[in-house]
Formats: C-alpha cells, structure tokens, sequence
C-alpha cells in the first residue's frame, strides 16, 4: 500500500478554482490507478475523477464533468485534480487514493481502491 498525502484545499468563494495534488512519499505513482473522492459531512463518500494507467480516457462525476480535471505530472510525482468554477455543494473533504498495482483501469466504487490519503478540506462560501 503506499502512504497517500492530499494538499491544496482551502476556502474559495463560488466561481473560484483550487487545484488539489496527491502525492506518494517520493514514489512515482504513473503505474497506480488514482481516484480522487469527497465526502461531505452527513454525506456518503462519492467518486470525482480518475486517471487510469492505460490510455482510457480520466472519468468523472456527472458532477463535475467540465469543471474539474485530472491529470499527471510524472516529472513532479504527482497528480492534480484542477477544480473550476467552484460551488457551494463541491464543499467536502477530498482523498486521493491508488488501487492496487495490478490494476489498469478506472472504478467508481472506493471498495476498489486500497491506498488513501488523509484528506484535504475545500469549503466554498461567499
């Protein structure tokens, strides 16, 4: 399992931007399926993004189709998770988390993934 770390949450107002990073102790994570999910207080944890290993497209929540994007930096080890035009209701705690190694494909479900970080909070507000 690796030790997943999340940063880049923070307070914005709505219309605003954050971009989340997820990085793994130094390790390069282009071999690790990456999830990034929320979860809102009294909220069930639901799935955001995803960036496969394969060439398959990144997946999103219908949520957030057109306003966040996943991507790699593997120069950096790290992937982003770019949020635009922020809403009150994007307002959760945010993981990263890896499925394991042998997988290359994307799932939606948080069962599949068996790494994950400690969370970083985004709160939108005016």
């Amino acid at each position: 399992q690796l030790q997943l770390v999340e940063s880049g949450g923070g307070l914005v107002q709505p219309g605003g931007s954050l971009k989340l990073s997820c990085t793994a102790s130094g390790l390069i994570l282009d071999s690790y399926v990456i999830g990034w999910f929320r979860q809102a207080p009294g909220k069930e944890r639901k799935g955001v993004a995803c960036i496969s290993v394969s060439d398959s497209p990144a997946i999103y929540g219908d949520s957030v189709k057109g306003r966040f994007t996943v991507s790699r930096d593997s120069t950096k080890k790290t992937v982003y998770l770019q949020m635009n035009n922020l809403q009150p209701e994007d307002t959760a705690v945010y993981y990263c988390a890896a499925r394991p190694r042998l997988y290359r494909a994307c799932a939606s479900y948080g069962s599949a993934y068996d790494s994950w970080g400690q969370g970083t909070q985004v709160t939108v507000t005016s």
